[in-house]
C-alpha cells in the first residue's frame, strides 16, 4: 500500500537574500516521501517550499496542511497512483504541495532514483545552461556579485533592480556593458513590481541603450490593462513573472495573454502548482508567440532537480533558464548537481544526501 510522509528543512542562506519582500536569511523546505509498504527501500521524493510574499498558500496554515494531506492520502489505502494528473488530489490554492506531490509521484514511478524526467541533461549528456543571479544589494555588493559571475564564465546575467536609487542602478548597468557588449553578454532585469505605472515607461526608455534582454514585471501584479499598454509600447521586451501566480483557470490564462501580449512569461512551478501547470502555460504561450523561461522560486535541490530535468525536456536548447538558486544556501540537501561556465549539469552516477 501507498504510504505519504513528511519531512522538512529549514535552509539558511550563505548571505541574506534581499528581495523586493524584504531580507531573508532562512527558508523552511517541506518533503513528502511517497512509499510502499510491499517495495521497502524505494522512496519518491517531492519538495514543497512556499515562498514568503509570493506564493498563495505560504502561511502558518501551510505545515497543518501538509500534515492532514499525508493523512489523508494514507487514508485512501491506494496500491497504485491514480491516473491523470495526480495533482489534483490537492486543490489549487495550495500549489507548492501540488508541485511535491506531483514530483514524488514521477520520482516514484521511475525507481525512486530522484529521476523525473528520462532525457539528456538527467542522463548527464547535456547540460541546461543558465543565467547568473545578482542579488538586490547596495552598489558596492552588486559590483562584487557581477564581478564573480563574470568571471565564472556566465553569457547571460539576471539583475534585481528596483531596490536602490534608478541613476544608480542604471550606473551598474552601464558598469557591466562597459566590460562585455551585447554579444558577449546577455542582461535580464527584474523589477518585481516596483515600478509606477504612470513612470514605467520612462525608465523603461532609460534602459533600452543598455540592450537588455527583457524586464520582468515592471509593474505590479493585477493592473492588466496598463501591463498591456507597457507591452506595446516599451522599447524593452517585458516578461510576467508574478502577473502568473493563482490564474489557474486555462480561460483565465488565455485572456491574460490575449490581453497584456507579452513578449515572455516567467515559469515556477512552485507558485503555479506544479509541472503540468508549467506545461499547461508554456503551451498556451507557444500557441501565443509568446517566449517563456523557467527560473526556480529558492526551492533546495530537491525541487531545483525536478523542475531542472523538466528543463531538459521542454526548453529551448541554448535558451538561459533561472535555475542558478542552488548555491545559494550552505545547508541545501546534498545533489550532483553542478554549474560549469554558466550551464547547469546532472551527474547520476553521483550519489544522494537522504533526505530524512
Amino acid at each position: 500500500m501507498l504510504q505519504l510522509s513528511w519531512s522538512q528543512r529549514v535552509l539558511r542562506f550563505n548571505f541574506p537574500a534581499r528581495t523586493s519582500r524584504g531580507a531573508l536569511d532562512e527558508h523552511v523546505a517541506y518533503y513528502l516521501h511517497l512509499t510502499d509498504t510491499t517495495q521497502p527501500g524505494r522512496q519518491g521524493l517531492g519538495e514543497a517550499a512556499p515562498l514568503a510574499g509570493l506564493s498563495p498558500d505560504f502561511g502558518p496554515a501551510f505545515p497543518r496542511r501538509v500534515q492532514e494531506f499525508c493523512a489523508e492520502f494514507n487514508q485512501r489505502g491506494l496500491t497504485e497512483l491514480p491516473s491523470g494528473q495526480v495533482a489534483e488530489l490537492i486543490a489549487p490554492q495550495w500549489p507548492a504541495l501540488r508541485f511535491a506531490l506531483e514530483t514524488a509521484a514521477l520520482d516514484w514511478q521511475h525507481g525512486g532514483r530522484h529521476l523525473i524526467y528520462d532525457n539528456a541533461f538527467s542522463r548527464g549528456e547535456a547540460g541546461v545552461p543558465i543565467n547568473g543571479l545578482v542579488w538586490m544589494g547596495d552598489a558596492a555588493f552588486m559590483r562584487e556579485q557581477i564581478r564573480k559571475k563574470l568571471a565564472e564564465g556566465y553569457s547571460c546575467l539576471k539583475l534585481k533592480i528596483g531596490g536602490l536609487d534608478f541613476a544608480t542602478e542604471l550606473q551598474l548597468l552601464a558598469e557591466i556593458r562597459a566590460v562585455a557588449g551585447p554579444e558577449q553578454l546577455t542582461l535580464r532585469v527584474d523589477a518585481n513590481g516596483a515600478f509606477h505605472p504612470g513612470d514605467a515607461l520612462r525608465k523603461l526608455q532609460q534602459l533600452a541603450p543598455f540592450a537588455l534582454h527583457s524586464i520582468e514585471q515592471p509593474i505590479r501584479a493585477g493592473q492588466w490593462a496598463p501591463m498591456a499598454d507597457l507591452c506595446a509600447a516599451s522599447p524593452v521586451p517585458i516578461a510576467l513573472d508574478e502577473e502568473l501566480i493563482g490564474v489557474t483557470d486555462p480561460r483565465q490564462q488565455l485572456a491574460l495573454l490575449e490581453q497584456i501580449k507579452p513578449a515572455y512569461i516567467i515559469l515556477k512551478p512552485t507558485l503555479l502548482g506544479g509541472l503540468q501547470a508549467a506545461l499547461g502555460w508554456l503551451t498556451a504561450a507557444e500557441n501565443q508567440s509568446v517566449g517563456w523561461w523557467l527560473t526556480s522560486a529558492l526551492e533546495s535541490n530537491v525541487g531545483l532537480n525536478a523542475i531542472s530535468q523538466f528543463a531538459g525536456s521542454y526548453a529551448r536548447p541554448g535558451f538561459p533558464q533561472g535555475l542558478g538558486t542552488g548555491q545559494l544556501y550552505h545547508n541545501n540537501v546534498a545533489a550532483p548537481l553542478h554549474i560549469r561556465g554558466g550551464t547547469l549539469h546532472y551527474e547520476p552516477q553521483q550519489a544522494w544526501e537522504p533526505v530524512r
